[in-house]
């Protein structure tokens, strides 16, 4: 595996850590007690974003490499969260809230836009 996938693969799992991190500390739940209902959300939208991104070439040096191609994360992480919300509420045997997913959506595809915009930078810096 080329050194940019494996750059690719921790950063994005880094930028999920933190979108759930902040996630939660918006909220007033940061701490050991929510552990378990983060990881409720951390997993399902790992687990869907890692399915997902590879179909629409996010490893890939050529789309990884083009700011014109930088819509892509954005674009795919706005059905990987809905998809997320589903394996969550499947997890945890509730109901699918339609704001969650939204949310989910929306604020992940602005993480992970904004970390492939650094990441993008800083390789074409380097």
């Amino acid at each position: 595996m080329a050194r940019s996938k494996q750059i690719l693969y921790i950063g994005d799992a880094i930028a999920i850590v933190l979108l759930t991190v902040i996630g939660f500390a918006s909220h007033d739940e940061l701490n050991g007690a929510f552990l378990p209902r983060m990881l409720a959300i951390f997993v399902p939208l790992t687990l869907a974003w890692f399915l997902l991104a590879p179909w629409f070439g996010l490893f890939e040096q050529e789309i990884t490499s083009s700011p014109k191609q930088l819509w892509r994360p954005a674009f795919v992480m706005v059905f990987a969260a809905p998809f997320a919300a589903v394996l969550r509420s499947l997890l945890l045997n509730t109901a699918i809230l339609p704001v969650f997913a939204v949310v989910l959506a929306a604020t992940s595809a602005f993480s992970m836009l904004l970390w492939r915009g650094l990441y993008l930078f800083l390789n074409r810096k380097s």
